[in-house]
């Protein structure tokens, strides 16, 4: 008796407690905002003129009986004229409805139109080779873009702080697109010391799985450094601002007074409290990242989200879209929310109900 009513406290403490609340008040709130964009999602994508089936009725080797049964397969048959009728918003909303019930009820976002296979089995493939490039770009990006925000702040005006503010500003000025079209055109010039594209080598299978995995990051060089350029630049010049501000402040200047050395107080004091601010952008960075994923997967070939969507809003693939855009939003919103959590973990004293 005694054990289970121990039990049963700790569970309701769980239940109370301040992380679990905040985290069931954010899925809640997710899973409101994913409907809604779905359902807008939906309508947009209807809104756009002409549907799947056009290129294929362009081809003279496809009867019409052939194109009348895919969209009847596709559910693109009975379609009234576009517009905001009546009878075209009754049509769009059946469509909306009957997708949402299986997505909902048996986790299945249909089958794409063009691959022919389920939405879920592609999202699965491609998901991760996007994480991996939107991560190891975060990674890559922090681990250069503070310390050098951190000498920017501590060499305040001096020779090195000037080079490194016209490497950011350089570096912010530059599109992805750009970065990523000058690396490529450099990696054709220097093969095979870089892979023109592609995640893997042709001979990847044959390779022992230490060769397989410095294979891969071989191949994400390229994608990773086109996709940091422009973030580094951007979170250097914030490390030096946010730093500066902290080495102004009076307990700074307390704490020099004391006698602590200079590292401990940049270090130990300083750098804790300017970090916070980065650490909020933290989910926004991932969240760019994503969205900005597409430009480095188109130029070097990977097989990630990105491209994905790209493709399918291209050759206007449904269902296909919608999974992307519903996925690409849940990453978006767990990336977000992460961030919080490593926010209150850096620093204590800040109440995630605060927290917007």
């Amino acid at each position: 008796m005694i054990a289970f009513q121990g039990r049963s406290n700790r569970f309701q403490s769980f239940l109370n407690n301040e992380t679990f609340l905040y985290i069931l008040k954010r899925v809640l709130q997710a899973l409101l905002t994913l409907l809604l964009a779905s359902a807008l999602s939906f309508l947009i994508i209807q809104l756009a003129p002409g549907d799947y089936l056009d290129n294929l009725k362009q081809d003279p080797k496809i009867s019409k009986i052939r194109l009348k049964e895919l969209a009847q397969q596709f559910g693109l048959d009975n379609q009234p004229q576009q517009g905001f009728t009546v009878e075209w918003l009754k049509w769009v909303a059946r469509g909306y409805w009957k997708w949402l019930k299986q997505v909902v009820t048996r986790g299945d976002f249909g089958n794409s139109f063009v691959y022919s296979r389920s939405v879920a089995s592609l999202l699965a493939e491609r998901i991760p080779n996007t994480l991996l490039l939107a991560i190891s770009s975060i990674i890559v990006t922090w681990a250069i873009a503070i310390p050098l925000g951190i000498i920017g702040a501590v060499q305040q005006n001096k020779i090195s702080d000037r080079i490194l503010r016209v490497i950011s500003y350089i570096g912010q000025g530059f599109p992805s697109f750009i970065t990523a079209l000058l690396l490529l055109i450099i990696a054709q010039n220097l093969s095979p010391l870089f892979p023109i594209g592609g995640m893997t080598s042709i001979n990847h299978e044959n390779l022992s799985p230490l060769g397989k995995l410095l294979d891969l990051l071989w191949h994400m060089i390229l994608p990773t450094i086109a996709l940091s350029i422009t973030s580094f630049a951007g979170l250097q010049r914030l490390m030096r601002g946010e730093l500066l501000d902290v080495l102004r402040q009076d307990y700074i200047q307390t704490a020099r007074a004391k006698g602590l050395p200079e590292n401990k107080v940049i270090y130990v004091h300083a750098l804790r409290n300017a970090i916070n601010p980065l650490v909020t952008i933290l989910g926004f960075e991932f969240a760019s990242l994503l969205g900005g994923s597409f430009i480095a997967e188109f130029f070097f070939n990977w097989p990630g989200l990105g491209r994905l969507i790209l493709d399918a809003v291209r050759r206007q693939d449904l269902y296909l879209v919608m999974g992307s855009l519903m996925m690409g939003a849940a990453m978006l919103i767990i990336g977000n929310l992460l961030a919080d959590l490593l926010l209150k973990a850096v620093d204590p004293r800040i109440k995630l109900e605060d927290l917007k």
